[in-house]
Order: C-alpha cells, then structure tokens, then sequence
C-alpha cells in the first residue's frame, strides 16, 4: 500500500508521463505544482475536508490552488470517492483522461490514503484502502493506453483483481 501511494505521488510529479496532450484549459495540469505542498502534509477536517497544513505555502497560488482542488474536487466521504472511481471506470474503454481528468484521478486516490490513516474501524480502512487500490489501478490503467496489448490491463498483484469494487 506504501508503494502504491509513492506511485500515486510520483505520478503527479513527472511531467510527461501520462500519454495525454496538454490542452488549454482552466488550470495547469497539477504536474505544476510544486512538490512541497505535499511535502509539507495535508491534514483531515472533521467535515472530512483536507487542508495543506503550512500556512505560508498554503497561501502560494499554487497552494490556493490545491486548496481548492482538495475542497471542491475531492469526495470527502467514502460513496463520493466510489462514485468518483466508478467514473473513471467507465472511461476505461475511451481515449486517455484529460489533464483535468487525471489529477482529479491522482488527488482522490491522494485522499484515500488520508482516510485510510485516519478510519477508526478495520473495516472502514479496508474498504478506503479497497478504493485506493482500484484506483491505482485506473490510473495505471490509463498511463498504459496506447501501449498495452489491447485488452490486456496493467496488473497490480492479485489482491487488487480480486477486489470486489463495492462489497
């Protein structure tokens, strides 16, 4: 689970990885933003909400930005992320994910490994460490369009394809 939450933020950090063209468009692809700003540690709200925990980088543009990604694109409860996963399950089959698409892709996945530390029950845990998995496996999933076999997604371990998405 480490591994594939340094996977996610390695992602987010290497421009030109994803096979996606970089289109004009409301913001910057989060490839932009600096790395500090996770770095520096995002915390869990009581209303479920993450926050960057330094207030100096928080208040940057690109930490302004983050910010607003993380209060109105994120799900900040478990149905929203499932529902947000199963969105991007079914984009699946089309062409890669926009720039918009995958860092909202990348920062859920982000979110869930926050929630994964915070849930209280095995189960809760398990069910946000579920959907990060499968989320995982969506954003491998598009990073390989184009150069897969057809047909054939990339495969994370034999837990993740034996996970029913929403038990």
């Amino acid at each position: 689970m480490q591994f594939l939450a340094w996977l996610m933020v390695a992602i987010c950090f290497l421009p030109g990885v994803t096979t996606t063209q970089h289109r004009a468009g409301p913001s910057p692809p989060l490839t932009w933003l600096p790395l500090q700003l996770l770095w520096s540690g995002l915390e869990l709200d009581i209303m479920g909400q993450l926050h960057i925990q330094d207030e100096e980088l928080a208040s940057t543009r690109p930490g302004r930005r983050l910010s607003l990604l993380l209060q109105h694109h994120v799900p900040s409860d478990l149905e929203g992320a499932q529902q947000r996963l199963q969105q991007f399950q079914d984009l699946q089959k089309g062409p890669p994910l926009s720039p918009w698409d995958f860092e909202h892709l990348l920062l859920t996945g982000l979110s869930c490994v926050y929630r994964v530390h915070v849930a209280s029950e095995a189960e809760e845990r398990g069910r946000w460490a579920q959907v990060f998995t499968l989320l995982a496996q969506e954003t491998l999933w598009d990073l390989c369009k184009g150069f897969c076999p057809q047909g054939q997604p990339p495969f994370l371990g034999p837990s993740a394809s034996t996970l029913d998405p929403f038990p």
